[in-house]
């Protein structure tokens, strides 16, 4: 009798859920599981904020925060998720130019002003000849960062070159003899608590982690603008841009609600949705 009990229950269980890896359908109380790998801020806090909604449209949301960029697109080809929320677009495009990844730009959500932060200095007249900054070693963040210090007067970039690809080769101008010392993107708060630097450009999501606020604690901030290339967008395998839980999963992610829930959560301009 207890044996058939036994067997009675786990049929039970079978039916009840299923489950499977990110890339495969995935069926939890009725409803389909959305896997989603991000970093912790902001991008696992407007998930939280999406999870409900996504339910209404009968979709589980799944939510793994992970902290090194450079495993996020590698899962993601693997079907180990269903989509992530982490990177720019020109993040993006060089992880597909370099690896050859099939996935895909689903959409944008927002965008994060990229900051300079100092324990040293409270302004850019401050800086002194031959001081280091520390960077990201993510080439794909280089240009982002000469720029930002380009129109800060810091450095000029060679003429004609794109800014968004723009890299330390392309410094034609360093009146200061700026040092630059790269490090993992991970790591940059580290650098700044440890005044490894006396200006260190930490991304977005990892200055609000560690408690920074963008607008009041960078000593340099770049433009907020609309037009920045740099939103942050979902990516996805390409055979799954389309699909049902995709475009729900985007819908949620662009509505009003979600938009709205960035502006009052991120009212200090530390995140904005995209247009």
């Amino acid at each position: 009798m207890k044996k058939l009990l036994v067997v009675l229950f786990a049929l039970l269980l079978l039916v009840g859920c299923s489950g499977s890896k990110g890339g495969e359908e995935v069926v939890t109380d009725g409803k389909e599981v959305i896997t989603v790998a991000c970093t912790a801020e902001p991008h696992a806090t407007i998930l939280e904020e999406a999870a409900p909604l996504l339910a209404e449209k009968g979709y589980e949301l799944k939510i793994e925060i992970w902290d090194d960029y450079y495993i996020f697109n590698s899962a993601l080809e693997n079907g180990d998720v269903d989509a992530n929320y982490f990177q720019h677009i020109p993040f993006f495009n060089n992880e597909v130019s370099e690896k050859g990844y099939d996935i895909a730009n689903a959409g944008g959500v927002h965008i994060e002003p990229f900051g300079f932060y100092s324990k040293r200095y409270t302004s850019v007249d401050e800086i002194q000849d031959g001081d280091t900054i520390v960077i990201s070693n993510s080439v794909s963040d280089h240009g982002r960062i000469l720029a930002i210090l380009d129109d800060a007067g810091l450095i000029k970039l060679a003429d004609g070159v794109d800014a968004m690809s723009a890299t330390l080769d392309d410094v034609a101008e360093n009146p200061k003899n700026l040092q630059f010392v790269e490090v993992k993107p991970e790591l940059l708060t580290n650098s700044y608590e440890y005044d490894e630097g006396a200006l260190v450009a930490i991304n977005g999501n990892y200055a609000i982690a560690y408690g920074l606020n963008p607008t009041k604690d960078a000593v340099i901030l770049e433009s907020a603008g609309q037009d920045n290339p740099y939103v942050n967008i979902v990516a996805c395998r390409t055979a799954d841009l389309g699909s049902d839980k995709i475009n729900a999963l985007v819908e949620v992610l662009q509505s009003d609600a979600i938009r709205n829930f960035i502006s009052e959560k991120y009212s200090d301009g530390s995140v904005i949705p995209a247009e």
